[in-house]
């Protein structure tokens, strides 16, 4: 439990010093396979999300990715072995919030994960959190981790100053992103 409450004193530390340069931010926290280790990251990354001027659709649909992100790191890539790490890092550059999800496991190719609409695969479970995390988000996509495991390179555009995220739905850029339907 001790690296948890560290890494908790670290975020919010640095979470207060976001706003005072212009410079990229650069946050990064090791997570211990374990359940609690998700609201650590949902809450560190809504905390980044929130000072950059995300409003509440937006830091919910960040939350919901970084979320989607470590369970998948937790179960899939580790398989919930407590002895391998999580890897969270954030950066903040002056134009967008980009979110990396590092796990210790073996890895695994973005087109091999079913697509969660398709037919055949309403009822399972599988594929459900790269399908949310791809439409959250305004870019998406999973690398070869310098772990050996997968790594969620994920990000969403800041919003512009005293409005919203221009890119209100996220997604719409992002490679595989799945479409809409518009009311």
């Amino acid at each position: 439990m001790l690296p948890i409450h560290r890494s908790r004193i670290q975020v919010v530390c640095a979470v207060t010093n976001l706003r005072m340069a212009q410079e990229t931010k650069h946050l990064n926290v090791t997570l211990e396979t374990q359940v609690e280790s998700v609201n650590l990251a949902e809450e560190m990354c809504l905390r980044v999300a929130e000072a950059a001027g995300f409003g509440e659709d937006e830091c919910y649909r960040i939350g919901m990715s970084v979320r989607e992100g470590v369970i998948n790191a937790f179960h899939y890539g580790n398989q919930e072995r407590p002895e391998k790490k999580i890897h969270l890092s954030v950066d903040l550059t002056q134009e967008k919030m980009v979110i990396h999800v590092v796990d210790e496991g073996p890895g695994f190719r973005l087109s091999d994960v079913p697509d969660p609409l398709a037919e055949e695969n309403l009822l399972s479970t599988s594929g459900r959190g790269i399908f949310l995390m791809r439409a959250f988000m305004d870019e998406f996509e999973v690398i070869k981790a310098w772990t050996g495991g997968a790594e969620i390179v994920m990000s969403k555009r800041l919003p512009a100053p005293g409005g919203e995220s221009p890119n209100g739905h996220g997604g719409e850029s992002g490679q595989g992103t799945a479409p809409r339907k518009e009311a």
